[in-house]
């Protein structure tokens, strides 16, 4: 079906979004808007359809206004978003109703599924599982999420993340339309949960946090060039010892130029209004939920009592980075096919 004002219903810019259970997919995707409006650059999140839209207002008013978490995934759900930059204003023939270029829009086709669709054991096949790994095939980028409590207590990263890979080689490269045997995509490894002081006390003590001399506020951060380092790191503590095989795996089938790595938190470090600065000995963002009384309800999509709450706002670090990145590499990509056809 058509796109309001004759858009296509499918960009040729899509990434797609893979994790385990609990690694933070649907939080990812709700604090990518807020991550957006607080930077208050040339980017916005556009909506595609209407339960596209619904779910960008909702999922940002369980962040941002109820400071709680998303509901996890239970059934497959599929937005179409585009990342959309206002293009710079260029001599006399920018105007109103200029149509924006590919390089100004990124189109976001997730899928938003169940980690168990990413389980090794096929019981999660069918027609979603084949819509998970069609999605897949079909885009250029994509974000994956490791998520290291997780990993840290079941130890299953690795199960989640071979099934998968291995029925999408058989799929593309068994179609001899790639060279060398390896995957298309660009890849944008995320280390999520950034915000969790297991975390952040590994990459101290690991000497890898600095502060963004671009933020106002002082949050930590770590360097894009580093952040397979603490990847590394996380995965050693792995409750089976699998998480080693993640990133050879990644690399057995994805060309290593087109991967990089990422430190990410969708909800950021605990910041005083009082303050409005980090405050190192005061981080943490995460507090258990306090239980409710019977009869007490919520609005839908808001995680129940008894896990946990966003203590302040949410400040999202390096959330739209991994989308921006796999958007401008797929754009050169074009470019390149373009010059080259």
């Amino acid at each position: 079906m058509p796109l309001e004002h004759g858009q296509p219903a499918h960009s040729d810019h899509n990434i797609a979004i893979w994790g385990a259970p609990g690694s933070g997919k649907t939080t990812f995707l709700a604090a990518l808007n807020i991550a957006l409006i607080l930077k208050e650059g040339p980017w916005k999140v556009i909506g595609a359809d209407g339960p596209s839209r619904d779910f960008l207002i909702e999922m940002t008013s369980v962040l941002s206004q109820h400071q709680r978490f998303p509901e996890a995934t239970l059934t497959l759900g599929h937005y179409r978003w585009f990342l959309s930059r206002q293009p710079e204003k260029k001599g006399r023939g920018w105007g109103f109703g200029r149509k924006p270029s590919p390089d100004h829009r990124i189109g976001l086709d997730v899928l938003d599924a169940p980690g168990g669709f990413y389980r090794a054991k096929r019981t999660g096949s069918g027609t979603d599982r084949e819509e998970l790994l069609s999605n897949l095939e079909r885009s250029r980028g994509i974000v994956y999420l490791f998520d290291p409590i997780r990993e840290f207590k079941d130890g299953d990263a690795f199960n989640y993340l071979h099934g998968v890979l291995t029925d999408l080689a058989g799929r593309m490269l068994a179609k001899n339309r790639f060279g060398d045997d390896m995957l298309p995509h660009h890849l944008a490894v995320c280390v999520t949960k950034f915000d969790e002081l297991r975390i952040l006390e590994t990459a101290e003590k690991l000497g890898l946090l600095a502060p963004d001399p671009d933020d106002p506020h002082g949050f930590p951060r770590i360097d894009d060039d580093f952040a397979e380092e603490l990847f590394q790191q996380l995965c050693s503590v792995s409750a089976t010892g699998n998480a080693r095989m993640v990133v050879p795996a990644l690399k057995q089938f994805f060309r290593p130029e087109r991967i990089k790595f990422f430190v990410t938190s969708s909800i950021g470090f605990y910041l005083d209004p009082a303050k409005g600065v980090y405050d190192p000995d005061d981080p943490q963002n995460l507090v258990p939920e306090a239980p409710t009384s019977p009869g007490d309800s919520r609005s839908t999509g808001i995680a129940p009592a008894g896990k946990f709450r966003i203590r302040g706002q949410a400040h999202p670090i390096n959330v739209m980075e991994p989308m921006l990145w796999l958007g401008q590499r797929m754009s050169s990509d074009r470019r390149r096919g373009e010059a080259g056809g």
